[in-house]
């Protein structure tokens, strides 16, 4: 079945691998992105002219999900030209690395702006037209940080992304009875093919920074970055993550699972979700609430 499929954060990375993963999988694709006439200007030329060699009905749409005019506005878009929306796939994020102490509070709240309420952002956009279709899938793109191994110097990142694994989970029980699915699309610390850690953020606080090299943490952040580089296989392929979502979305109707791990790494992210997961069920069932775990089927 051919869904009308909107994605945050496609301007590269993650992003734009699932657009093109889903776009060649027959779907009608809304690849979003921050300033499409200015920063990612070239990459809207890369989008169109890898759409228009292959006939795909790919395309690039305007959308900063710090902002509800912008989420408002994209979604809006999206069903003036299809007249519906069918898969929302939250990408969108940022990356911080550094001692938590010396990034600043109002760094903290714009990691947690841009990974966390943005997705709040377009859920509330997005939302209404799903439930008035009585059938929708949410897919969020999470982390095994927030559960795997936690290497020091990316706290501002690793909380965001566990408060956004929080809010999926929660979401996943409040849309299932009007027939929308979740699935949480768990990627490992790919430590290439993407363009996290190279545009990753420092922290603000220089003083706070020079203290942690000059004491026992000096070298510290070189060092942990390349012993996580080195946990990463050689053959490690981020385009295993745009297949999985697109095989997520090609799954009938009641088939998608709650979790999906692409995590060469093997940081042991995987292990913890299951038991959790596990858990979150079995309460689930105890307090009468089993009907949560699957969609309705009101179609």
């Amino acid at each position: 079945m051919k869904e009308v499929i909107l994605i945050t954060g496609a301007s590269s990375g993650f992003g734009a691998l699932t657009s093109r993963a889903l776009a060649g999988a027959g779907h009608t694709v809304y690849a979003s992105m921050q300033d499409l006439g200015g920063k990612n200007a070239a990459q809207v030329k890369e989008l169109n002219q890898f759409a228009q060699e292959r006939a795909l009905d790919l395309h690039a749409t305007e959308l900063d999900v710090t902002s509800e005019k912008s989420a408002n506005n994209a979604v809006e878009s999206i069903l003036k030209d299809q007249g519906r929306l069918d898969v929302i796939v939250h990408n969108a994020g940022h990356m911080a690395y550094g001692p938590a102490e010396a990034f600043t509070t109002d760094q903290f709240a714009e990691l947690y702006d841009i990974n966390v309420l943005g997705t709040q952002r377009i859920n509330r956009a997005a939302l209404p037209q799903l439930r008035k279709q009585r059938r929708g899938l949410l897919i969020w793109v999470g982390s095994t940080s927030t559960r795997g191994g936690t290497p020091p110097y990316l706290a501002p990142y690793f909380a965001a992304k566990a408060a956004m694994d929080s809010l999926a989970v929660s979401y996943a029980g409040e849309v299932s009875r009007w027939g929308i699915e979740t699935t949480i699309v768990v990627p490992g610390a790919f430590t290439s093919g993407t363009n996290h850690f190279a545009n990753a953020g420092k922290p603000e606080d220089s003083k706070r920074v020079a203290a942690y090299e000059a004491g026992p943490y000096k070298g510290f952040g070189d060092s942990t970055s390349k012993a996580l580089a080195a946990t990463v296989p050689p053959d490690a392929d981020v385009s295993e993550v745009a297949r999985a979502v697109a095989r997520t979305v090609a799954l009938p109707f009641g088939q998608r699972p709650f979790r999906v791990y692409v995590d060469p790494a093997q940081d042991g992210g995987e292990v913890v979700g299951v038991v959790a997961d596990r858990i979150r069920a079995e309460f689930l069932r105890r307090i009468g609430l089993e009907d949560l775990l699957t969609p309705a089927n009101l179609l």
